[in-house]
């Protein structure tokens, strides 16, 4: 087994955007996810290192000192900074050129062959779900005879291998709590709505949903929602929680962790005895009777991705929710006391300057605690990619993330429509939070939460900061 060592590389100061992270860029407060998609193979493979660089503050230079103790490098690469990836893998060659490097992602899920084709210090790229294939890597067994995998012919040509069969029996799949207590430390993973410390889990891949934007779904996921059993689920929480008596909130990270609400609830049953508050990701569509059990059982936060006010971008988006629906949900989740951070994208197609007006009305009415507001970013392998490709909405570029020094990893409005323009949709980011934020009643909540609780006093104080921060900064790139 060859000495293997995971990383999530390091990249823009604030960063948070591989391994783990579904929104590719800087935040508007600090942000951390754990790397999900590396921990799973690092768990897999005896002796194995997982590096977070961003969330523990190492440099370059910092990761390379490891360089010369290991003969298999593993790195999580996203769309948005390939080239820096690139840079970092050429770098840990130039250090101990018989170190064996593969990149892993959505990304290089997407476009293998340009992926391995970028720099000669890259091996091989590992396609769509990777976790048997870096294992069949670190056992040394002949690259040609492992199932999803590009590598280089003897001719220096890319060489593909067949797809791997997807992952079904994910009750196989080794528990990540022992990574993380090995490699990570919890006190480095922060988010805005979620309790610090917290915790991360995939307890499943793929979603039902065909959103045409979402990118793991339709690179690596599948449309198929694939879970562990309920059972699992709750012996790795009950095992993390005596891991991690620190952490005070677990979040389930699956693309859609309520499709199937007969297991949501056997899991939330199962573990409401814990003590610890949990959350996850959810479609705005769960029955009334879901929600009271899921509360009943220590569910504090739904991450919910509502998109748009507007059912006409939603069908465009292939959505699969009315408004009507979305909004007796949100209703159901004021009443029981379940917290929302709604999470809403500015640019879909269809998107006008009056279809933001209504989103932005629509966001006040359902009233989600936080939220987030994100650009349309057509990554690679998506669907919305090809819809920009065949209209041609595209800026001149194909960036996702901003490149200017001190002001790198801000996301850029990549889509530009005949009658609105990227700009627009850039300055519309800023002014939909400060019109959701800066109006008596989302103050008085914010300030009635800090009063009651003095750590939150003390976060939303620090996000304060950070979010005056990000609305002035951000704003210098485009201005050159």
């Amino acid at each position: 087994m060859k000495k293997s060592l995971f990383l999530n590389p390091p990249s823009f100061e604030g960063y948070d955007g591989g391994a783990g992270a579904r929104f590719q860029a800087k935040r508007e407060i600090k942000s951390n996810w754990y790397p999900t998609w590396l921990a799973q193979p690092a768990a897999m493979v005896p002796g194995s290192k997982l590096v977070d660089a961003p969330a523990s503050g190492k440099t370059l230079d910092d990761c390379l000192k490891l360089a010369k103790d290991y003969e298999l490098l593993v790195i999580y690469a996203g769309a948005a900074t390939y080239a820096s990836e690139c840079k970092v893998a050429e770098a840990f060659k130039a250090a101990n050129p018989n170190i064996m490097i593969g990149m892993v992602g959505a990304h290089v899920a997407t476009v293998p062959e340009p992926s391995l084709l970028a720099s000669d210090a890259i091996d091989f790229v590992a396609r769509h779900e990777f976790d048997y294939t870096i294992v069949e890597v670190a056992e040394g067994k002949p690259f040609a005879e492992i199932d999803g995998l590009t590598f280089r012919g003897e001719d220096g040509k890319p060489v593909h291998t067949k797809d791997r069969a997807m992952i079904h029996d994910m009750d196989a799949l080794p528990f990540v709590g022992p990574v993380y207590r090995r490699d990570l430390n919890p006190d480095d993973y922060f988010i805005g709505y979620i309790r610090h410390p917290y915790m991360a889990f995939y307890t499943g891949r793929g979603c039902k949903s065909k959103c045409s934007f979402c990118l793991w779904p339709q690179t690596i996921g599948g449309r198929v929602y694939r879970a562990r059993s309920a059972k699992s689920v709750i012996e790795e929480v009950t095992l993390a929680r005596q891991m991690f008596p620190e952490v005070r909130e677990f979040f389930f990270d699956d693309d859609t962790f309520t499709d199937d609400l007969e297991r949501v609830e056997e899991i939330a049953k199962g573990i409401g005895h814990l003590g610890v508050p949990w959350s996850c990701n959810a479609k705005a569509n769960i029955p009334r009777k879901t929600l009271e059990v899921l509360k009943a059982n220590g569910l504090r936060v739904l991450v919910v991705g509502y998109e748009s006010g507007v059912q006409e971008i939603l069908n465009n988006i292939r959505k699969g929710l009315r408004i009507d629906i979305i909004k007796r949900f949100s209703q159901d989740c004021h009443e029981l006391g379940i917290v929302v951070h709604g999470t809403f994208i500015l640019g879909l197609p269809g998107e006008t300057r009056e279809t933001i007006k209504q989103t932005l009305a629509f966001a006040k009415e359902v009233n989600p605690r936080t939220l987030q507001v994100s650009m349309a970013a057509p990554y690679p392998g998506t669907e919305l990619y090809e819809q920009a490709i065949a209209n041609g909405w595209f800026k001149q570029d194909k960036d996702l993330v901003m490149k200017e020094t001190g002001g790198g990893g801000w996301q850029v409005a990549a889509l530009s429509y005949p009658d609105l323009s990227s700009e627009e949709i850039f300055k519309g980011v800023a002014e939909f939070y400060k019109a959701f934020y800066f109006r008596p009643s989302k103050i008085g909540e914010i300030v009635w939460e800090m009063l009651h609780d003095w750590d939150m006093m003390k976060r939303r104080l620090r996000e304060g900061v950070e979010f005056f921060q990000f609305l002035r900064t951000r704003n210098k790139p485009m201005e050159c």
